[in-house]
């Protein structure tokens, strides 16, 4: 990617240095994905008009703020309902948190959102409407732990393994009781839970404390924190961490903490073919001529006959509008008349994770040939890595996840810094190989201004029960969606599409 091709609202991107060639190659990424081009021109343009002056052309019975999965689908589904919708997204592509790069050939790695598992139907099912496949993620051999300085393997899809890594034996215990504890958390409406107001005035790490003892135990927690939600055990509810792992299910499936955490037979199981921003491109396609780029929604004003948004294109009029982003971004919007105090709060109170997703590419998945998965876990500034190569075998491509305090730390240091740091984590797993990338690619969300975090956001003690139910409520003529107000798998493509597809119902059932 050029300089001249980086978006011009990613300041972080604009700040990097041009991509230099060999094995020293850069891509910053968070921006334009593949596909971008080819979408834009598929798209027809939507009549612009002046600030408050909708025109003829720029109404829908619907207006949608956001093109990631969630709005997407809430879209989708109502124009497949006959209904009139016009989608308007901030970036300069489709996909929100899912981002295709291209490493040539026609093969692509994710910068975004990846994996899908069992129990994650409706993502799978719309996929295979749209066309696209999915195949499983490379879990063949031993995955890495490493805390402390302590190092060992174990093999994926069998806990039983895990006891002999530093933590695990408290790891198991915590999946048992977290998911008993879940088992009492309606996922609708957790704050309803008989320990609610309890398990909301306390944190994940005072709970770890009463709980565990030994310290590569609670390391490990602290390391699932970091890469499951972005943040340190000491910012989560309790209640909203139990909340979580009852969502990692379905309606006829209980949620398993297991299951957030694991690859075969969890959440992590699988990819799309084509990558996962393939299933926004392709929704996109299908809405051509209802979806403005470039577009940041910055005001709505609601009256008792339907809605007008006001962004950098014009005005835009409908009857409801679904605002498809994480809370703390839809906070950002100014509302006419005012939010409820409850969701006005809520906004204030629902952060999204600190995160990152760093990738290296190599001639070949080389860990392979160690009998190694390219799964670690560990201390490290990359807490979490996973074999991302594409179906074919090449070339190999390792991916990681800097969450919590690492990411935050990592996003201070300059663009070597980081390259370095990543690199080095990457070599302290796999080897000195890992240093000897040839291509080093950035997917640094929290310094994205339309996201400003990922994977999710989150809520601190008291927020839950304070502020939950104003997470999905309407506000009049407007509703919400977002993978923060699914009702099964929070933070995952999953919940994004839930969210949309409820939300579409909805409106439905009012217009």
């Amino acid at each position: 990617m050029s300089v001249k091709d980086r978006p011009p609202q990613d300041p972080e991107l604009d700040a990097a240095p041009p991509a230099e060639s060999g094995v020293t190659r850069r891509k910053f990424i968070v921006g334009a994905g593949v596909g971008a081009a080819t979408l834009a021109s598929s798209i027809r343009p939507i009549p612009r008009c002046a600030p408050g002056q909708p025109s003829i052309g720029a109404r829908a019975d619907v207006i949608v703020v956001g093109a990631g999965l969630s709005g997407l689908a809430t879209a989708y589904d109502i124009a497949k309902a006959g209904r009139s919708v016009i989608v308007l997204e901030a970036r300069n592509r489709v996909g929100g948190r899912t981002l295709n790069h291209s490493l040539g050939g026609g093969k692509v790695t994710e910068v975004g959102g990846t994996f899908v598992g069992p129990t994650q139907d409706r993502i799978v099912a719309l996929a295979a409407e749209l066309g696209i496949g999915t195949f499983k993620s490379y879990d063949i051999g031993e995955s890495v732990s490493l805390i402390a300085g302590q190092r060992a393997n174990y093999t994926s899809g069998d806990p039983s393994t895990f006891l002999a890594s530093p933590g695990g034996a408290d790891v198991l215990k915590a999946v048992g009781l977290l998911d008993g504890m879940a088992t009492k958390v309606p996922v609708d409406a957790p704050w309803t839970a008989p320990d609610a107001l309890a398990w909301d005035s306390q944190t994940m790490d005072t709970w770890k404390q009463s709980n565990f003892s030994d310290a590569a135990g609670l390391t490990a927690l602290d390391i699932i924190a970091e890469q499951v939600w972005g943040a340190e055990p000491r910012e989560l509810s309790l209640l909203y961490a139990v909340w979580y792992v009852a969502q990692a299910g379905d309606e006829s499936t209980p949620g398993s903490f297991l299951r957030l955490i694991t690859t075969t037979g969890g959440a992590q199981e699988s990819r799309f073919i084509g990558g996962s921003q393939l299933v926004s491109i392709e929704m996109a396609k299908r809405l051509a001529g209802s979806v403005m780029l470039n577009a940041p929604a910055r005001r709505i004003v609601q009256s008792p006959t339907g809605v007008v948004v006001e962004c950098d294109g014009g005005s835009f009029a409908g009857r409801h509008v679904v605002v498809a982003m994480p809370p703390a971004l839809a906070g950002l919007i100014d509302y006419q008349p005012a939010l409820p105090p409850l969701r006005s709060q809520l906004t204030q109170r629902f952060p999204s994770g600190s995160y990152a997703k760093v990738e290296a590419v190599y001639d070949k998945p080389f860990w392979r040939d160690s009998g190694l998965t390219g799964q670690a876990f560990g201390d490290q500034t990359v807490g979490a890595t996973f074999d991302q190569t594409p179906p074919d075998g090449s070339p190999g491509v390792l991916i990681g996840f800097i969450g919590g305090n690492y990411a935050r730390q990592w996003y201070t240091l300059d663009a070597d810094g980081r390259r370095q740091a990543t690199l080095e984590s990457f070599a302290t797993y796999f080897g000195s190989a890992a240093l000897q990338a040839q291509d080093y690619v950035e997917g640094m969300w929290t310094s994205d201004i339309w996201s400003r975090g990922d994977p999710v956001g989150s809520a601190p003690p008291g927020v839950l029960i304070g502020f939950g139910t104003a997470l999905r409520a309407p506000v009049g003529r407007i509703h919400w969606a977002g993978t923060e107000t699914a009702d099964y798998w929070i933070g995952y493509m999953e919940g994004a599409v839930r969210s949309g597809q409820r939300a579409a119902q909805e409106v439905l059932a009012e217009l």
